[in-house]
Protein backbone atom coordinates (compact mmCIF):
# COMPACT_ATOMS: atom_id res chain seq x y z
CA UNK A 1 0.00 0.00 0.00
CA UNK A 2 2.55 2.40 1.02
CA UNK A 3 4.43 1.41 -2.35
CA UNK A 4 1.57 2.48 -4.31
CA UNK A 5 1.15 5.68 -2.69
CA UNK A 6 4.35 7.00 -3.60
CA UNK A 7 4.02 5.58 -6.98
CA UNK A 8 0.77 7.70 -7.19
CA UNK A 9 2.69 10.64 -5.61
CA UNK A 10 5.91 10.06 -7.74
CA UNK A 11 3.50 10.11 -11.02
CA UNK A 12 1.14 12.91 -9.75
CA UNK A 13 4.58 15.06 -8.93
CA UNK A 14 6.45 14.12 -12.21
CA UNK A 15 3.00 15.22 -13.97
CA UNK A 16 3.31 18.50 -12.64
CA UNK A 17 6.37 19.03 -12.72
CA UNK A 18 6.46 17.94 -16.62
CA UNK A 19 3.07 20.14 -17.64
CA UNK A 20 4.32 23.32 -15.50
CA UNK A 21 7.46 23.75 -17.27
CA UNK A 22 6.03 23.41 -20.67
CA UNK A 23 3.37 26.00 -20.19
CA UNK A 24 5.35 28.43 -18.61
CA UNK A 25 8.01 28.30 -21.33
CA UNK A 26 4.87 28.97 -23.42
CA UNK A 27 5.16 32.30 -24.04
CA UNK A 28 1.78 32.61 -26.22
CA UNK A 29 0.21 30.98 -23.08
CA UNK A 30 1.54 33.22 -20.23
CA UNK A 31 0.55 36.26 -22.16
CA UNK A 32 -2.85 35.00 -22.96
CA UNK A 33 -3.50 34.12 -19.16
CA UNK A 34 -2.29 37.69 -18.09
CA UNK A 35 -3.56 39.64 -20.72
CA UNK A 36 -7.60 38.51 -21.10
CA UNK A 37 -7.82 38.97 -17.47
CA UNK A 38 -6.06 42.74 -17.31
CA UNK A 39 -8.66 43.53 -19.96
CA UNK A 40 -11.88 42.65 -17.84
CA UNK A 41 -10.46 44.09 -14.60
CA UNK A 42 -9.71 47.56 -16.43
CA UNK A 43 -13.18 47.55 -18.02
CA UNK A 44 -14.69 46.55 -14.29
CA UNK A 45 -12.46 49.65 -12.71
CA UNK A 46 -13.31 52.26 -15.10
CA UNK A 47 -17.60 50.82 -14.42
CA UNK A 48 -16.93 50.90 -10.72
CA UNK A 49 -15.53 54.60 -10.71
CA UNK A 50 -17.85 55.54 -12.86
CA UNK A 51 -20.70 54.76 -11.08
CA UNK A 52 -18.95 55.88 -7.57
CA UNK A 53 -18.17 52.29 -5.95
CA UNK A 54 -14.33 52.08 -5.34
CA UNK A 55 -15.05 49.86 -2.38
CA UNK A 56 -15.66 47.20 -5.36
CA UNK A 57 -12.07 47.58 -6.70
CA UNK A 58 -10.75 45.30 -4.79
CA UNK A 59 -13.54 42.35 -5.67
CA UNK A 60 -13.11 43.37 -9.52
CA UNK A 61 -9.25 43.01 -9.12
CA UNK A 62 -9.18 39.43 -7.75
CA UNK A 63 -12.33 38.36 -9.11
CA UNK A 64 -10.62 39.04 -12.75
CA UNK A 65 -7.67 36.85 -11.22
CA UNK A 66 -10.08 33.63 -11.01
CA UNK A 67 -11.37 34.34 -14.05
CA UNK A 68 -8.00 34.16 -15.67
CA UNK A 69 -7.47 30.77 -13.54
CA UNK A 70 -10.87 29.35 -14.80
CA UNK A 71 -10.15 30.71 -18.41
CA UNK A 72 -7.08 28.55 -18.00
CA UNK A 73 -8.51 25.63 -16.82
CA UNK A 74 -11.12 25.28 -19.44
CA UNK A 75 -8.96 25.91 -22.76
CA UNK A 76 -5.63 24.35 -20.93
CA UNK A 77 -7.62 21.07 -20.31
CA UNK A 78 -9.15 21.30 -24.06
CA UNK A 79 -6.45 22.21 -25.60
CA UNK A 80 -3.51 19.12 -23.67
CA UNK A 81 -6.42 16.55 -25.32
CA UNK A 82 -6.76 17.79 -28.58
CA UNK A 83 -3.08 18.13 -28.89
CA UNK A 84 -2.39 14.48 -27.53
CA UNK A 85 -5.29 13.10 -30.48
CA UNK A 86 -2.78 15.35 -33.18
CA UNK A 87 0.20 13.43 -31.88
CA UNK A 88 -1.18 10.25 -31.87
CA UNK A 89 -0.82 9.21 -28.25
CA UNK A 90 -3.84 9.92 -26.97
CA UNK A 91 -4.54 5.87 -27.26
CA UNK A 92 -1.46 4.90 -25.85
CA UNK A 93 -1.91 7.05 -22.73
CA UNK A 94 -5.36 5.84 -22.42
CA UNK A 95 -4.04 2.28 -22.17
CA UNK A 96 -1.29 3.06 -20.11
CA UNK A 97 -0.81 0.95 -17.11
CA UNK A 98 -0.78 4.26 -14.90
CA UNK A 99 -4.70 5.04 -13.93
CA UNK A 100 -5.67 7.69 -16.87
CA UNK A 101 -7.06 9.68 -14.30
CA UNK A 102 -3.70 10.15 -12.18
CA UNK A 103 -1.86 10.77 -15.70
CA UNK A 104 -4.12 14.15 -16.46
CA UNK A 105 -4.83 15.55 -12.97
CA UNK A 106 -1.96 17.05 -13.42
CA UNK A 107 -2.65 18.81 -16.52
CA UNK A 108 -5.71 20.61 -14.73
CA UNK A 109 -3.86 21.32 -11.89
CA UNK A 110 -1.23 23.12 -13.53
CA UNK A 111 -3.72 24.98 -15.82
CA UNK A 112 -4.74 26.41 -12.16
CA UNK A 113 -1.32 26.97 -10.64
CA UNK A 114 -0.42 28.97 -14.69
CA UNK A 115 -3.80 30.90 -13.86
CA UNK A 116 -2.41 32.13 -10.87
CA UNK A 117 -0.48 34.69 -13.20
CA UNK A 118 -3.76 36.26 -13.93
CA UNK A 119 -4.36 36.90 -10.56
CA UNK A 120 -0.69 38.85 -10.29
CA UNK A 121 -1.47 40.42 -13.47
CA UNK A 122 -4.51 41.89 -12.15
CA UNK A 123 -3.24 42.64 -8.68
CA UNK A 124 -0.12 44.37 -9.99
CA UNK A 125 -2.20 46.33 -12.57
CA UNK A 126 -4.68 47.59 -9.69
CA UNK A 127 -1.94 48.79 -7.28
CA UNK A 128 -0.13 50.49 -10.03
CA UNK A 129 -2.62 51.84 -12.32
CA UNK A 130 -5.78 52.30 -10.40
CA UNK A 131 -3.96 52.48 -6.88
CA UNK A 132 -6.66 50.08 -5.60
CA UNK A 133 -5.44 49.28 -1.83
CA UNK A 134 -4.00 45.49 -1.81
CA UNK A 135 -4.59 45.10 2.28
CA UNK A 136 -6.99 42.45 3.24
CA UNK A 137 -8.56 42.33 7.11
CA UNK A 138 -8.13 38.61 7.15
CA UNK A 139 -5.12 37.64 4.39
CA UNK A 140 -4.44 34.18 5.55
CA UNK A 141 -8.37 33.25 4.89
CA UNK A 142 -8.19 35.60 1.34
CA UNK A 143 -4.56 33.35 0.52
CA UNK A 144 -6.56 30.05 1.35
CA UNK A 145 -9.64 30.81 -0.62
CA UNK A 146 -7.27 31.19 -3.51
CA UNK A 147 -6.01 27.73 -3.28
CA UNK A 148 -9.46 26.07 -3.13
CA UNK A 149 -10.10 27.94 -6.01
CA UNK A 150 -7.14 26.06 -7.56
CA UNK A 151 -7.78 23.23 -6.31
CA UNK A 152 -12.36 22.99 -6.81
CA UNK A 153 -11.25 24.51 -10.45
CA UNK A 154 -8.81 21.75 -11.06
CA UNK A 155 -10.90 18.83 -9.94
CA UNK A 156 -13.57 20.28 -11.97
CA UNK A 157 -11.54 20.71 -15.03
CA UNK A 158 -10.54 17.14 -14.78
CA UNK A 159 -14.34 16.37 -15.65
CA UNK A 160 -14.03 18.64 -18.05
CA UNK A 161 -11.38 16.92 -19.54
CA UNK A 162 -12.64 13.69 -19.39
CA UNK A 163 -15.55 14.89 -21.64
CA UNK A 164 -12.78 16.73 -23.77
CA UNK A 165 -11.97 12.99 -24.73
CA UNK A 166 -14.57 11.85 -26.47
CA UNK A 167 -14.62 14.85 -28.55
CA UNK A 168 -12.82 15.70 -31.61
CA UNK A 169 -13.49 19.68 -31.45
CA UNK A 170 -12.74 20.42 -28.03
CA UNK A 171 -12.77 23.97 -28.95
CA UNK A 172 -16.50 24.67 -29.83
CA UNK A 173 -17.00 23.43 -26.00
CA UNK A 174 -14.48 25.77 -24.79
CA UNK A 175 -15.99 28.73 -26.22
CA UNK A 176 -19.20 27.68 -25.17
CA UNK A 177 -18.79 27.53 -21.25
CA UNK A 178 -16.36 30.13 -21.04
CA UNK A 179 -18.32 33.34 -20.42
CA UNK A 180 -21.87 32.00 -18.73
CA UNK A 181 -19.52 30.21 -16.12
CA UNK A 182 -17.48 33.01 -15.27
CA UNK A 183 -21.00 34.62 -14.98
CA UNK A 184 -22.90 32.37 -13.36
CA UNK A 185 -20.18 31.67 -10.77
CA UNK A 186 -19.69 35.76 -9.97
CA UNK A 187 -16.38 35.74 -10.22
CA UNK A 188 -15.67 39.06 -11.53
CA UNK A 189 -17.62 40.82 -8.51
CA UNK A 190 -20.85 39.09 -6.47
CA UNK A 191 -23.92 39.37 -8.69
CA UNK A 192 -27.69 39.05 -8.16
CA UNK A 193 -28.76 36.32 -10.59
CA UNK A 194 -32.77 35.15 -11.26
CA UNK A 195 -33.93 32.78 -9.00
CA UNK A 196 -34.54 29.74 -11.64
CA UNK A 197 -30.78 30.47 -12.28
CA UNK A 198 -29.83 29.52 -8.79
CA UNK A 199 -29.62 25.97 -8.33
CA UNK A 200 -27.59 25.62 -11.95
CA UNK A 201 -25.19 28.39 -10.00
CA UNK A 202 -25.27 26.72 -7.01
CA UNK A 203 -23.82 22.98 -8.40
CA UNK A 204 -20.62 24.64 -9.46
CA UNK A 205 -17.49 24.74 -7.70
CA UNK A 206 -16.53 27.77 -9.03
CA UNK A 207 -19.87 29.55 -7.82
CA UNK A 208 -19.02 28.44 -3.74
CA UNK A 209 -14.71 29.14 -4.64
CA UNK A 210 -15.92 32.95 -6.31
CA UNK A 211 -17.85 33.37 -3.00
CA UNK A 212 -15.23 32.47 -0.40
CA UNK A 213 -12.68 34.78 -2.08
CA UNK A 214 -15.18 37.66 -1.99
CA UNK A 215 -16.40 36.94 1.46
CA UNK A 216 -12.92 36.48 2.40
CA UNK A 217 -12.13 39.96 1.32
CA UNK A 218 -14.50 41.84 3.10
CA UNK A 219 -13.11 40.16 6.13
CA UNK A 220 -16.11 37.76 6.78
CA UNK A 221 -15.84 33.82 7.12
CA UNK A 222 -15.97 32.27 4.32
CA UNK A 223 -15.18 29.04 5.69
CA UNK A 224 -18.74 27.64 5.11
CA UNK A 225 -18.13 28.68 1.39
CA UNK A 226 -14.25 26.79 0.94
CA UNK A 227 -16.13 23.67 2.04
CA UNK A 228 -18.89 23.43 -0.41
CA UNK A 229 -16.08 24.30 -3.29
CA UNK A 230 -14.10 21.33 -1.97
CA UNK A 231 -17.07 19.54 -1.62
CA UNK A 232 -18.48 20.03 -5.10
CA UNK A 233 -14.98 19.56 -6.33
CA UNK A 234 -14.59 16.00 -4.59
CA UNK A 235 -18.11 15.13 -6.52
CA UNK A 236 -16.70 16.27 -9.85
CA UNK A 237 -13.93 14.35 -8.87
CA UNK A 238 -15.68 11.22 -8.28
CA UNK A 239 -17.68 11.37 -11.67
CA UNK A 240 -14.40 12.09 -13.63
CA UNK A 241 -13.71 8.81 -12.53
CA UNK A 242 -16.33 7.02 -13.98
CA UNK A 243 -15.89 9.18 -17.16
CA UNK A 244 -12.45 7.88 -17.49
CA UNK A 245 -13.58 4.90 -16.71
CA UNK A 246 -15.32 4.87 -20.09
CA UNK A 247 -12.75 5.89 -22.05
CA UNK A 248 -10.73 3.74 -21.01
CA UNK A 249 -12.93 0.49 -22.02
CA UNK A 250 -13.88 2.34 -25.48
CA UNK A 251 -10.16 2.95 -25.93
CA UNK A 252 -9.20 -0.90 -25.51
CA UNK A 253 -12.79 -2.18 -27.12
CA UNK A 254 -13.09 -0.06 -30.16
CA UNK A 255 -9.60 1.49 -30.96
CA UNK A 256 -11.84 4.44 -31.69
CA UNK A 257 -10.35 6.87 -29.49
CA UNK A 258 -8.61 9.28 -31.82
CA UNK A 259 -11.46 9.48 -33.77
CA UNK A 260 -13.91 10.13 -31.30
Amino acid sequence: MKTDLRRVVRLLCAGVRTYFKHQASSGMWVVFTTLTPAVYAMVAFYLLRAGNRPDQLIHATAGAGIMGVWTSVLFGSGATVQRLRWMGVLEPVAIAPAPLLLTLLPVTLVYAIVGLYSMAATLVLGGVAFNVPLTFDAPFAVALSVLVCIASMGMMGLLLTSTFVHLRNAHALNNTLDHPIWLLSGMLMPIAIPVWLKPVADVLPTTWAARALHTSIDGEPAWSSMGMAMLLGLIYLGLSVFALKYVERKARAKAMLALS
